[in-house]
């Protein structure tokens, strides 16, 4: 029984990553909202509100590090958390997220079901 459901907005541009997500997290209570890329992203992520947001770096139409910076950039989304799900496995990469971005995570793909769990209620607590 959880208290109120946590909202997680999915950013990726592959159809199956928001359905490995909405699986792995859906099971432990959270709703997963999908968006097919970065501009759809982010007009969801306005409309929603959400508890924490997973974004991926590579998309066709509006780069990850672009949504970031328009989300930090509004006052009513700026304390969202944002975890950034990513191929690009580069440690540089993760150094860049995490300390000049402050991303609040960071995962690479392809990622383990407990490792996104983890990172998830890490940021929010647990949910249970």
């Amino acid at each position: 029984m959880t208290i109120e459901q946590k909202r997680v907005v999915c950013i990726e541009d592959e159809p199956e990553m928001i359905d490995l997500v909405r699986l792995i997290l859906g099971r432990k209570g959270f709703k997963v909202i999908g968006a097919n890329g970065g501009i759809e992203g982010l007009e969801i992520v306005r409309r929603e509100k959400p508890d924490i947001i997973l974004l991926d770096l590579m998309m066709p139409d509006m780069d990850g590090w672009e949504v970031y910076q328009q989300i930090k950039a509004d006052t009513e989304l700026r304390s969202i958390p944002v975890v950034v799900v990513t191929a690009k496995a580069q440690s540089i990469d993760k150094v860049l997220g995490l300390h000049i971005a402050k991303v609040d995570d960071y995962i690479t793909k392809p990622f383990g079901p407990q490792e996104l769990l983890e990172s998830v209620e890490k940021i929010l607590g647990s949910v249970e």
